[in-house]
């Protein structure tokens, strides 16, 4: 007998529990493995946050905002897929976000399906490259 393949790993980083399970919820009934976090230094503190196919970070945390986590992990050589979701209206985000090597901006609260096909696009596009 084969041995199954791997699921994807998705790492989901956001202050807000109530989020966070949502999310976990969503993703693990699509089929993904789910590790949450509730903020950055939580995942900085990690050993093993190398290991995650993609991450869903929120932006508006305490301490540490979603850009500011991006570079950390940038730095620290984790070329993973990241999306940004956000309920700030700010128009800048997005600007900020590419700049930080973040190509998905996902506004809060509507993210169930569109959140789902950005991982399954970047997972694809990733798979492509390698």
């Amino acid at each position: 007998m084969l041995p199954s393949p791997a699921r994807t790993m998705i790492y989901v980083v956001d202050d807000d529990s109530d989020v966070l399970g949502s999310l976990q919820f969503l993703l693990e009934t699509d089929g993904f493995d789910v590790r949450t976090f509730k903020s950055g230094a939580a995942l900085l503190g990690e050993p093993a946050s190398c290991e995650a196919d993609c991450f869903v970070i929120d932006y508006k945390m305490p301490n540490m905002n979603g850009l500011d986590l991006v570079k950390c992990l940038r730095n620290r050589d984790i070329s993973a897929p990241m999306i940004l979701i956000t309920g700030s209206q700010d128009e800048t985000i997005a600007d900020r976000a590419a700049s930080a090597g973040v190509l998905h901006v996902l506004r809060k609260p509507l993210l169930d399906e569109s959140l789902i096909s950005h991982i399954r696009g970047v997972l694809a596009e990733r798979s492509t490259r390698h």
